[in-house]
Order: structure tokens, then sequence, then C-alpha cells
């Protein structure tokens, strides 16, 4: 309101419970995102140079499978149960996956299998995860806090995806890949510690918990489906990152056409986090100033795709940097837009199993992007793979943009509207 009282732009961790929560994700989110690079990189030294395109691309494959596959279950035991418990025991699951993949390396173990499968179990803890981290966070500080908090949650989301990939590269040039996999398992130490140092974290109403059923998660598809706000971003997300996702191939690029090695791997993994980082920090205190969010969305879609085929087409590092920095700062506009308007136009009730069916296009997409670009990369080449996906990625966001009137026309007044209408 114009004359009122300028909100901090930290006021979301002034909130005990949510900066607990905060700063642990923080550390084991950057434990996570160094995992992903380690994951890609030992692949890539246990396969023949011709094999790699496939292989890297069967890592999305494992890591997918498991979150299509839990999505509706994971929703419902997030709007079911104490989100909170459901945490610790993820946490605890995540922990041990990633202990177990790196006894196996420190055991000089050679085999792919073992890779792939503990990639995979690690991803089903993490498809039981997200819905209950994301649908307690409303419940850690006032709504009219809540769009601070999701700014707040996508800067600490960026900062670990930068420290992650960068100190990856340091410790996989180092020490090894197995100690990356080690400092992620502690890593999750620090959010368990988190979970059970919060004070009076409120429960959701009994009446209006959902119960353990196949009627409550189709009640959750009936939902999202339903609302054209959330169908048409969730399905924007997709199609725009199913196309659009290359970071599988990066390996390649970093070994075989940049000639750049682990260090500069780590760089380049890290790159699309710092334009991310960058940009978020910058919304924090503009995101309220934006009216047509529908359009910047779009816009901010169409530049990942351009910025994703200058990626594939460069020949120079300080380029791909620029490119893959680029990427991250327009998919970070699109990705707090939407997380706001799907946050605020969901009730409590109903948040683990949005945040479950969005789990299948935000998570979903990459990681099939990944595999489809891994199989593009070992017929074409990896070159054609990112420009041909880059290219796709603007076709298909004109056609979401062209079937979807309502995203083009999407004001800031609308979510307000929305969220009141129920």
């Amino acid at each position: 309101m114009p004359g009122g009282p300028r909100l901090s732009p930290f006021v979301a961790l002034e909130h005990r419970n949510f900066r607990l929560l905060w700063t642990s994700q923080l550390v084991s989110m950057a434990g996570s995102m160094m995992q992903t690079a380690a994951i890609l990189w030992h692949v890539s030294l246990l396969v023949p140079a011709p094999q790699r395109g496939y292989a890297l691309g069967m890592v999305g494959l494992v890591r997918v499978l498991p979150i299509i596959g839990f999505s509706l279950v994971s929703g419902v035991a997030a709007d079911a149960l104490d989100r909170r418990k459901v945490m610790l025991v993820t946490q605890s699951g995540m922990a041990l996956a990633a202990a177990a993949l790196a006894t196996m390396t420190f055991a000089g173990v050679r085999s792919l299998w073992p890779v792939y499968l503990l990639a995979a179990l690690g991803s089903a803890f993490g498809s039981f995860d997200a819905p209950a981290r994301q649908a307690l966070i409303p419940a850690l500080v006032p709504r009219a806090h809540l769009p601070n908090a999701i700014s707040l949650n996508t800067i600490m989301f960026q900062v670990a995806s930068v420290m992650g990939p960068a100190l990856g590269g340091l410790v996989i040039a180092g020490p090894g890949v197995g100690w990356a996999y080690l400092l992620n398992a502690v890593s999750f130490l620090c959010v368990i510690a988190a979970l059970l140092a919060m004070r009076d974290t409120p429960r959701p109403d009994s009446g209006a918990r959902a119960g353990l059923s196949l009627g409550a998660a189709l009640e959750g598809l009936r939902f999202v489906f339903r609302t054209p706000l959330i169908r048409s971003t969730m399905l924007l997300d997709f199609v725009a990152t199913f196309f659009a996702s290359a970071t599988a191939l990066l390996p390649i690029f970093a070994q075989d056409i940049l000639r750049v090695g682990a260090p500069g791997y780590g760089l380049l993994s890290a790159a699309p986090a710092v334009g991310a980082m960058l940009t978020s920090i910058a919304l924090v205190p503009l995101i309220e100033r934006i009216r047509r969010r529908g359009a910047v969305m779009l816009l901010a879609v169409l530049g990942y795709g351009l910025a994703t085929a200058g990626f594939g087409w460069s020949h120079a590092f300080w380029l791909t940097y620029l490119c893959l920095a680029a990427t991250g700062a327009t998919d970070t506009v699109s990705m707090v837009i939407r997380n706001i308007v799907r946050q605020l136009s969901t009730p409590d009730a109903m948040r683990g199993r949005m945040t479950s069916v969005n789990m299948i296009f935000f998570m979903g997409g990459p990681q099939l992007g990944e595999m489809e670009a891994g199989l593009v990369a070992g017929v074409w080449g990896a070159r054609v793979s990112v420009v041909s996906g880059g290219l796709a990625c603007l076709a298909a966001t004109a056609w979401v943009a062209w079937r979807t009137p309502e995203l083009r026309a999407y004001r800031k007044e609308t979510t307000v509207l929305t969220a009141v209408g129920g």
C-alpha cells in the first residue's frame, strides 16, 4: 500500500523455523548439486567416449522414473502426514544413498549399474521430500510474507547451485568423486538437525487433512488440471525444459569441445546458477512491481531457449559460460513468478498434492530432456543436440502461449483474485 510500512527484503528470515530450514537447506542443497555434477562426471569416466552421450542421458532416465512412479503417492503423504516427520525420513534416506555411493566409489567399483541404482534410490526419497518441504514452507511464515519466503528460497537454491558444482569441480579434481558423495551425505545432517530444532510448527487441520487414498490423489490431479494458470505454467515448464535441458552433456563439452578439464567443468556447471543467483537477488525487491507477470514469464522462457541454442553453438569458454548464465537468469524469472502463483492459488490442505503433480513437470521435464539430449547427441553430436533443443524450446513456448490466452493476459492482480476466490 502506498505510504504503508516497507517490508524488509529478508522479512521471512525473521521467523525462526523458516530461518532454520532455509540455512540448513542451503548447505544440503549445495551438497546435492555437488553430487549431481559428480554423478555425471563419474559416469563419463566409466564408459568409452563414443558411448558417453547415451550413458549420460540414462542418468536423467533413472532419476525421473521414481519421480513419475511416486509423485502422486508422495503428494498425498505430504498432505496426510506430519510434513516435518516426512522430511526427517526422506533426508535420512538420501543421506544413506549418498553414503552408499561414496562407499562404492572408495571400494573401486567400476560398474555403471550401482551408480544408476543409487541415483534412482536418492531420487525416490527426493520425490517424497519435495512435496513435504514445499508444503511446509507456508506454515512457517505468515501469508503476507509468503512471496518473500518463496523469493528467498529461490535465492537459497541458486546460491547452492553455484556453490555445489564449483566445489564439486574442485573436489573431483582433487580428492576425487567419492569425497563429493561423502560430503553430500554429511550435508543432510544439517537439515535433520534443523527439523529437530523447530518449535511450534503448525499442523494441518485434521478435518481438512487428506486421507491416504487413491481418491485423495485423484482430487489433487483434478485441482491442478481445473486451474488454468497452474496447469499452463506446469505445461510450459515441462515442454521448455524437455527440449532445452542439456546439462547432462556438459562433460562432453568440457572434455572434448572446450578442453577445460574438471575445474572448467565445475565452473560451467555452476554458470546457470550464477546468473540465477544474481537475478533472484534483484527480484526480491522488484517482484511486487512486475504487473504483466504472464508476459514476463513467457519472454523469460523464450530467452531460456535462445541462451541454450547459443551455448550449443559457442566454441569459446567465456561465451559458453555467459550463455549458461543466461539460461539460469531467465529460468529464475519464470520460476519465481510461477511458484508465487501456485502457492497463493492453492489451499493448504492441497499443497502437497499440487507440488507432487508439479514435480512431474518440474523435475520430469529436465530429466527426460537430459535423456533426449543424450540420445540426439549419440546420433548427431552434442552441438546439434543442444542447438536443436534450444530452437525446439522457442517453438514449444510459442505454442503454449498461443493455446493459453489466460497466461498471456495474466497480471499481478490475477494472483489476488485467484487466491481469494479459492
